[in-house]
């Protein structure tokens, strides 16, 4: 028999899960899937927008995987943290280990004022309406909600579903299963402006066309883009392709038609300047409507957030300009743009384990084909997969063939690993050393209580927002 245990059970340690299911050079293969929280599923549960039931219900097909009588689901167990196993002890418990532990931390702006009270990443607002246990309190809540003014910066799908969310009434996210904290924040939430702003020019903008769109679909919302600022962008001009350049991809091409057909109704029109400030530039934009409004900006390079009486008053933005090689130039000219509530969504980075090797300029596991590399040499029975392994880059069902790869390497190296001992029982072992484990009646028991609580509340099932609340779900097997 092959013991291995994948840690995370996100899309990345369930596919590698699934991989090692359909193989067939081991026969005999046991998966335990660990996660340091009591819930499964990963970012699918966690990083996922409420309001987007087709990706979420990618759970029913990780689920069928979790389900499966060759797995076993841990959850409640971290590894590498001072509460947890280190890499070393896992090691003893099954042939191989499996690190799917995705990149967690967020990239920072690197600008004065970041730190900022009103200032957040986008990783903290999307974990708090996602009822992320680590997030705990409302921190929207209780005052940066109260903004009526917000700047998104970056222009990929994360700083599409913030904005999106910020925008959307608060009516509609009832049917979602946003806790109840959450939805009172955003009922109550006073934005009406949502700027997402990008540095370079719409063709490099990472969002696809779907989110671009859902945009556009928000009742009571209206989206502003500057025919001005499109127009800096060679592409943009130049639908068909430039010159001599390859043509332009399907996505590109599609962002780029339907920001010309908001442009249309736009006119001119850049935001408002912070009191005070330096430097805002354009003209104002159509007439204020009664709901909200979400204004694409293009060409603009953060330098400074802004303060007024202890908080975020705006952001100072550099305007940039292509440069011909594919980058951006300052051109020295800069514009303020008025915000008390900042959404950093630049990216997000891995972070270091414990006892795992890490390169810290790529945020990732050095490994080989994902086997460990330990002084550029293969650690036997240690591998990673996912985010961790290549870097937060590609979509979901990008983890599947990189799970594929991994486990093809794990495969190779079967024969020597069988040889080393692994524990019996590795959950009995894991309650000695003094780990509450969580398993999938446990997670069942979780489900269980989110479907009562939204009962009670008039909803669908809503999210257990806190630890002791879902571990306290997770030990009541009589429901």
């Amino acid at each position: 028999m092959l013991a291995v245990a994948v840690v995370g059970s996100g899309p990345s340690g369930v596919y590698t899960a699934q991989a090692l299911l359909q193989q067939s050079l081991v026969p005999d293969v046991r998966v335990h899937v660990l996660d340091r929280l009591p819930t499964p599923y990963g970012l699918v549960r966690y990083g996922v927008a409420p309001d987007h039931e087709k990706i979420k219900s990618l759970q029913n097909s990780l689920r069928a995987v979790l389900e499966d009588e060759r797995v076993t689901f841990v959850g409640n167990v971290g590894v590498g943290g001072a509460d947890g196993v280190s890499p070393a002890r896992l090691a003893e418990l099954y042939h191989a280990v499996v690190y799917c532990v995705g990149a967690s931390a967020d990239r920072a702006l690197a600008v004065p004022g970041e730190n900022l009270p009103g200032s957040y990443s986008a990783t903290r607002f999307v974990s708090w309406y996602s009822a992320h246990p680590d997030i705990g309190a409302d921190p929207f809540a209780r005052d940066a909600l109260g903004a009526r003014s917000a700047v998104v910066i970056g222009v990929g799908n994360v700083a599409v579903d913030v904005a999106r969310i910020l925008a959307r009434g608060a009516g509609e996210l009832r049917r979602t299963d946003v806790p109840s904290g959450a939805l009172r924040a955003l009922e109550e939430s006073r934005v009406r402006e949502v700027h997402i702003v990008g540095r370079r020019g719409p063709s490099q903008a990472r969002f696809t066309t779907k989110e671009l769109r859902e945009l556009g679909a928000l009742p009571g919302a209206r989206v502003v883009v500057d025919p001005v600022e499109l127009a800096l962008d060679p592409a943009y001009a130049a639908p068909d392709g430039l010159p001599g350049a390859l043509p332009l991809p399907a996505v590109v091409r599609r962002n780029l038609e339907v920001l010309r057909g908001w442009s249309a109704g736009s006119g001119a029109g850049a935001a408002g300047a912070v009191p005070g400030g330096a430097g805002a530039g354009g003209a104002p934009g159509p007439a204020a409507d009664a709901g909200r409004r979400i204004r694409l900006r293009f060409f603009l390079r953060p330098v400074e957030l802004l303060e007024r009486g202890g908080r975020v008053a705006g952001v100072r933005f550099a305007r940039t300009a292509p440069d011909g090689t594919g980058g951006v130039r300052d051109t020295g000219r800069h514009e303020d743009i008025e915000a008390q509530l900042v959404l950093r969504a630049v990216g997000y980075r891995g972070v270091e384990l414990p006892g795992l090797p890490f390169d810290p300029v790529h945020g990732t596991v050095p490994h080989a084909a994902g086997r460990v590399l330990r002084g550029g040499v293969p650690s036997p029975g240690e591998y990673v997969a996912g985010w961790i392994k290549r870097g937060p880059t590609g979509v979901i069902g990008s983890n599947r063939s990189c799970a594929k790869e991994t486990v093809a390497s794990l495969l190779a190296d079967a024969a020597a690993l069988t040889r080393r001992t692994a524990a019996g029982d590795p959950l009995a072992v894991l309650r000695e050393w003094g780990l509450r484990p969580v398993e999938w009646t446990g997670w069942l028991s979780i489900e269980r209580a989110e479907a009562e609580l939204g009962r009670s509340l008039g909803r669908g099932p809503v999210k257990i927002p806190d630890w002791a609340g879902l571990l306290a779900a997770a030990r009541d097997e009589n429901r």
